[in-house]
């Protein structure tokens, strides 16, 4: 049977795979490009926070005291502990740091960094360099403790209430906006 002869049915079976791949792809684009993932949805929100003892960043030192690391007791002391996960070489966590040294001037909520995948001497630098608006720091230096915070990537910061509960977390850096927006009524409703 000649092409011109073949039913117009059997050619669109041609085109059928095609047209799969097509709209397979549109279908990932649109996930890919629609998402904020600012607004990750995590597993962690409403549980305990992880029950993990952070060793401190070696070297750093606040006042000329060695600064401590955090454990599980830090982070339910009867008032909202922000713990906000930073690395010297993370360009977003620059951008955001004026923004945590304003939170912790207010010193309505606690505040605890974890320093992911950094190198002590970079870290040191960076706080040294940019202020220190923690109490704690605690060192991850190859990842593992951030796994079971649920951390993407950085910057990432999580509220925990009074009593040791995840009650808020946003990825990517902290802008006024979303201080004013998001971050200040989960403090207020965390008693903060």
């Amino acid at each position: 049977m000649s092409e011109a002869a073949r039913p117009p049915a059997r050619r669109w079976v041609w085109f059928l795979p095609l047209a799969v791949f097509a709209a397979l792809t549109l279908l990932f684009l649109f996930r890919l490009f629609a998402g904020d993932p600012s607004k990750l949805p995590s597993a962690l929100i409403g549980k305990p926070a992880p029950a993990l003892t952070l060793q401190p960043v070696e070297g750093l030192m606040d006042e000329g005291k060695p600064m401590p690391g955090f454990g599980p007791a830090d982070l339910a002391t009867g008032k909202p502990v922000l713990v906000n996960v930073f690395a010297s070489w993370c360009a977003p966590c620059h951008q955001e740091h004026p923004f945590l040294m304003d939170l912790a001037k207010a010193g309505r909520i606690g505040m605890i960094g974890l320093n992911y995948k950094d190198k002590p001497e970079n870290a040191r630098r960076f706080l040294g360099r940019l202020g220190n608006p923690y109490s704690r720091v605690g060192a991850d230096p190859d990842g593992r403790n951030a796994i079971e915070w649920g951390v993407y990537g950085v910057p990432e910061t999580f509220l925990v209430d009074g009593k040791g509960i995840i009650v808020f977390k946003h990825v990517g850096p902290l802008t006024p906006e979303i201080i004013r927006d998001r971050l200040e009524p989960a403090i207020k409703a965390a008693g903060g």
